[in-house]
């Protein structure tokens, strides 16, 4: 029999462990409860992170401007742009079927023919029939390789049938474009940092005068040089050529979808080489034949500030 003092050390005792039991329960539960919402939390961040990284690649390609953590090359907005990614996709498959056809006979090789295995080596030295294997294959890779990047290289080689022609001459540090069938000339400066409208326009990308062309029509670019050599770069539709003074390099595009492509001069040219980009806009040809009639009055050629003569008559 338990004496009255010792029976009531166990009540406290038992007592006891219940409240600390069920203060622990509850804790267990309020623990789990934060966790929980933690995760929520980070779920839902996660989620926004995911939409916002998509919402910044789908605008970045509609803009036509390089952003932050960019993943692949930039959309394609011409038909030799299209061919090359299509060409630089065969590619990578190829090539991802070379190494790994590459990879499994290397762990071939190392499990069969492990000392293990072989305790006795072959003294093998030469097999024809592997012999012409590894010198055929090759050469038929090439070929593989050759006729689509021939065929590309061609195709964005010089414009068959233009419908317009512009000439693109290059200065420290400016850009001329000429229409010449349309008798308009104008320059294209880049826009200050300080006047650049950060809800519009992009610094080191945006111009003063851009350069308008109709979507769909082939165009022929004629590049030179006024001075040192540059370079006329538009990545999205796939047109980089060296301007050099003295000399007319051929080019052409066709850009099939409606707003900015930007480029630049990457060549080195002088101090202000990035003080060089390259806007065009691409419109529509009702929305061109509109900028036409604009751009003839506004950049219509002021008369000379001096006469240069053509000939020189002697007065004897």
């Amino acid at each position: 029999m338990l004496h009255g003092d010792e029976q009531h050390d166990r009540r406290q005792k038992r007592s006891f462990l219940r409240a600390a039991l069920g203060d622990w329960h509850g804790n267990e539960r309020v623990v789990g409860m934060k966790i929980i919402r933690r995760l929520n939390m980070g779920f839902k961040k996660l989620v926004g992170l995911i939409i916002l990284m998509y919402t910044v690649m789908i605008t970045g390609a509609l803009a036509a401007l390089p952003r932050e953590w960019q993943l692949g090359v930039p959309e394609p907005v011409s038909p030799v742009a299209v061919r090359i990614h299509e060409f630089h996709d065969y590619l990578l498959w190829l090539i991802a079927a070379i190494s790994l056809f590459v990879l499994v006979l290397m762990i071939y090789v190392c499990f069969r023919f492990k000392a293990s295995n072989n305790p006795n080596p072959t003294k093998t030295t030469h097999n024809t029939f592997i012999e012409i294997l590894w010198t055929a294959v090759p050469v038929l890779i090439l070929v593989i390789v050759a006729v689509p990047s021939f065929k590309t290289l061609y195709y964005g080689d010089r414009a068959v049938d233009p419908d317009m022609t512009i000439k693109v001459t290059a200065n420290q540090w400016y850009w001329t474009y000429e229409y010449p069938d349309q008798k308009v000339t104008f320059d294209s400066y880049m826009i200050p940092k300080e006047e650049i409208d950060p809800k519009t326009q992009a610094y080191l990308f945006s111009v003063d005068n851009p350069l308008v062309v109709p979507t769909g029509k082939k165009i022929q670019l004629l590049i030179t040089s006024n001075d040192v050599m540059h370079s006329f770069f538009l990545p999205s539709a796939v047109v980089q050529i060296y301007g050099i003074n003295g000399r007319i390099n051929e080019a052409w595009m066709q850009i099939d979808k409606e707003g900015w492509v930007y480029g630049q001069c990457n060549q080195i040219c002088g101090i202000n080489h990035s003080a060089m980009p390259i806007a065009v806009k691409a419109v529509s040809e009702k929305e061109y034949e509109n900028w036409l009639i604009e751009a003839k009055t506004k950049f219509a050629s002021a008369p000379p500030k001096f006469r240069v003569a053509s000939t020189i008559e002697n007065k004897q």
